[in-house]
């Protein structure tokens, strides 16, 4: 569903993205770690859409990103860091918005479905003002799934939600694994053993490993974590 080859982009002389080269299944959810500043924002930026990448080749469910844009990005499904809302809209009509702008057919009904996926169907008539920050990112999660698209693309969902609506999102990305290929980003490396069935680790723009959680554990003890496994990795790139 997602094949990434040589991505590289450039701003100026800084590379922010180095020859990424990685694919994911269908019916996978796959982590993009690493620490602030790795480059992971920018490769999601890529693969949506957002920006052209500067060498290398994103396919989309069978769709070159540059060469074919438009139906790549009709396969994606994508939640930024920060949700852009319209506060003097309501769910219904905001996820509603995004379902015509995507061309969706059964705009009205698709609407229903991602809101009641999302659990805010008693919320559906609220204005988006109103809403928590837990539940504007369930609306989040309702726009990027409003056209029912194959792939979902996720920049960092838990930041900035308490405790418990972080519990809330994991079970909806695991939930939606089912279904969708996913792509998760987070630095947080213990919430991606909880969530992904692979990760890929970033660093300074490039990746330094990949892999099922439980086999870069191995890679050290049998009980270490992937902060462990990360830690070790740089510490030997940079010796």
């Amino acid at each position: 569903m997602i094949e990434v080859t040589n991505l590289t982009k450039r701003f100026g002389d800084r590379i922010a993205v180095n020859q990424l080269t990685f694919q994911a299944q269908a019916g996978e959810v796959v982590g993009l770690l690493g620490p602030n500043g790795a480059g992971k924002t920018t490769t999601m930026r890529i693969l949506t859409g957002f920006m052209p990448p500067s060498e290398g080749t994103v396919i989309i469910a069978g769709h070159d990103m540059v060469q074919d844009s438009l139906e790549a990005r009709r396969n994606v499904g994508y939640l930024p860091e920060r949700v852009p809302v319209y506060p003097d809209m309501t769910v219904r009509e905001y996820v509603l918005y995004w379902a015509r702008l995507r061309g969706v057919r059964t705009a009205g009904k698709s609407t229903d479905d991602a809101i009641a996926r999302v659990d805010l169907s008693d919320r559906r008539h609220t204005l988006i003002r109103n809403l928590s920050k837990g539940m504007r990112q369930r609306l989040g999660f309702a726009q990027a799934l409003v056209h029912n698209p194959p792939v979902l693309i996720l920049d960092e969902p838990t930041i900035g939600i308490d405790p418990k609506q972080v519990i809330e999102v994991r079970e909806t990305v695991r939930a939606l694994g089912k279904d969708h290929t996913v792509l998760f980003s987070t630095h947080i490396l213990n919430e991606a053993e909880q969530v992904c069935d692979r990760v890929i680790i970033m660093n300074e723009g490039k990746i330094v490993a990949q892999g099922k959680p439980s086999e870069l554990r191995l890679n050290l003890s049998p009980d270490a974590t992937l902060e462990d496994v990360f830690l070790n990795i740089v510490n030997r790139r940079k010796s």
